[in-house]
């Protein structure tokens, strides 16, 4: 990492960063913007415009390990690993933005991960290090480039989801893995409770289990690994199997929320008087049937989405009865709150991260919780 440290990009992101710092002002900061909908509403009165520092600093394939910059489109980091048979497994959503599909620094920053979440891992997971440009315009570097290189390797992990709120992510590295020798999909017929129970029985078997997703009574379990091992799955779980040209169309619109219950969810949500929250519970939690709605269930069971016209505190008091947590992920009023709401232990941990990194409030204000 340490050519960025020379970048002439970097020098007048800095440059921006001071004059801001010196103005008592704010920025937002900003790639394709397609996550702008996502967290509380953006603040800042400049927009720090993270694209111009892209590319791919270093990628060793053999180490499994890339190195990029923040503003590199999603799309041009996953072809570079694709043309070298590997991926990044937790399958980052590509969201539409005025820019582009999503950057990098974005995909760290939002922390939003796709299908294949809860078996591969989220995003944080697999961040090894990363440079940040913090609120006093300093150049700091967290963990490495390799699995073993633990110095700061947790301060790293905690970008993830940050929001942006404590500075700039300039650069990380990411560690990878190869792309999957088989893949299979299923497609099953059964309700909500049905396709729990199932995915909860076969969460405990040695099965190559990748994702799922249960919608309006059909349930799409997708197998990944060994062939030898998919094809054994297939014969045991039974289910109808999907052709291939229609479940990776099926696994790439979900992963970046185009399927059908997205665009009905966008189309609702835009009308008004409808919310769509992400709730994220213990795979084994039963059917969250008082909420109504309309549900898409994935990650085993462990993430409900919900679209409803059902109050903030029924949906968030029904996440914690089951032993979760809601977010209301995209809605025309977001007075509630997006994030669940912090313990007072946790909400001073949250301020005293802020003050560390960004004591003159910089970056990103309110989006992560109004008050940071």
């Amino acid at each position: 990492m340490d050519a960025i440290n020379n970048d002439p990009v970097l020098a007048r992101l800095i440059d921006q960063v001071q004059t801001a710092r010196a103005a008592r002002g704010t920025l937002e900061i900003r790639g394709h913007g397609s996550k702008r909908f996502y967290g509380e509403a953006p603040r800042g009165a400049a927009v720090l415009d993270t694209r111009p520092l892209s590319g791919i600093s270093s990628y060793e394939p053999t180490e499994l390990v890339v190195t990029v910059r923040a503003g590199t489109p999603l799309e041009e980091l996953e072809a570079a690993l694709a043309g070298k048979g590997q991926f990044l497994p937790f399958e980052p959503p590509r969201l539409e933005g005025e820019g582009g599909r999503g950057t990098v620094g974005g995909m760290v920053a939002a922390g939003l991960a796709g299908p294949a979440r809860a078996t591969a891992g989220s995003v944080r997971d697999f961040v090894l290090g990363a440079t940040l440009l913090n609120g006093q315009c300093e150049v700091v570097r967290f963990g490495g480039q390799v699995m073993k290189n633990v110095a700061g390797y947790d301060v790293a992990r905690m970008l993830a989801g940050s929001m942006g709120i404590l500075g700039l992510i300039c650069e990380v590295s990411l560690k990878v893995l190869p792309l999957p020798v088989a893949t299979r999909t299923l497609r099953f017929q059964l309700d909500q409770a049905q396709a729990l129970d199932k995915l909860n029985a076969w969460g405990g078997q040695p099965l190559p289990l990748n994702a799922s997703a249960w919608w309006n009574g059909t349930l799409l379990l997708r197998l990944s690994g060994a062939r030898a091992a998919v094809d054994s799955a297939t014969a045991k779980l039974g289910g109808e199997v999907v052709d291939d040209e229609s479940a990776a169309s099926f696994w790439r619109n979900l992963r970046d929320q185009r399927d059908d219950f997205f665009q009905l969810a966008a189309t609702a949500v835009a009308q008004g008087g409808r919310a769509l929250w992400r709730l994220s519970v213990p795979q084994t939690a039963a059917p969250l049937a008082a909420l109504g709605g309309n549900q898409l269930v994935e990650w085993g069971g462990a993430q409900r989405w919900l679209l409803s016209d059902a109050p903030a505190a029924q949906v968030r008091e029904a996440a914690q009865r089951a032993g979760g947590h809601a977010v209301l992920y995209a809605a025309q009023d977001k007075a509630p709150g997006v994030f669940a709401p912090l313990s007072p232990p946790l909400a001073r941990i949250h301020r005293q991260l802020k003050t560390a990194f960004d004591p003159d409030r910089v970056f990103n204000p309110g989006r992560l919780y109004p008050d940071l």
